[in-house]
């Protein structure tokens, strides 16, 4: 089941792509949170969606927001991926185990082995106040994570 708007986000740590572990509860009171959940690095439809966000990276990620990518990639696969790409956000590695944010998030397509495209804007207060939910191949407009963020 996708989390709602209203609900509490639940809490994780992943490993970023440096190897740095990152929790949504360091941005708690601090910044609102941009979760964005992708299938797979070096695909056609996640790499235009994340090199969209690298070239808007501004709305994304600043004093008020902070940007976060995951999906069930390895750690070093998603470090070749940001090298090659020149994405300098968090990716976050849901490898292992594998899928247990995305299943928590309620975006974890067991029949794939994957995460499907799910967004959650988080206030800083851990709460959830849009989401949106693709299939695989459907990517998100940038535009509606925009006016999610100018809504709080």
């Amino acid at each position: 089941m996708v989390l709602a708007v209203g609900d509490q986000a639940p809490d994780f740590a992943l490993r970023d792509q440096h190897g740095r572990t990152v929790r949504l509860s360091d941005f708690k009171g601090a910044k609102n949170v941009v979760l964005l959940f992708f299938p797979f690095a070096f695909t056609g439809v996640c790499t235009g969606e994340l090199c969209a966000l690298r070239d808007e990276l501004p709305a994304f990620q600043n004093d008020e927001v902070q940007l976060l990518a995951v999906s069930n990639d390895s750690m070093h696969t998603q470090r070749v991926f940001s090298d090659q790409e020149g994405l300098e956000y968090p990716l976050l590695s849901d490898f292992w185990p594998h899928g247990e944010v995305s299943r928590a998030y309620g975006v974890f397509a067991e029949d794939k082995g994957c995460a499907v495209r799910g967004t959650f804007v988080i206030d800083k207060e851990g709460v959830v106040r849009w989401t949106v939910v693709n299939g695989l191949p459907d990517a998100r407009d940038l535009n509606d994570y925009v006016k999610a963020l100018e809504a709080l």
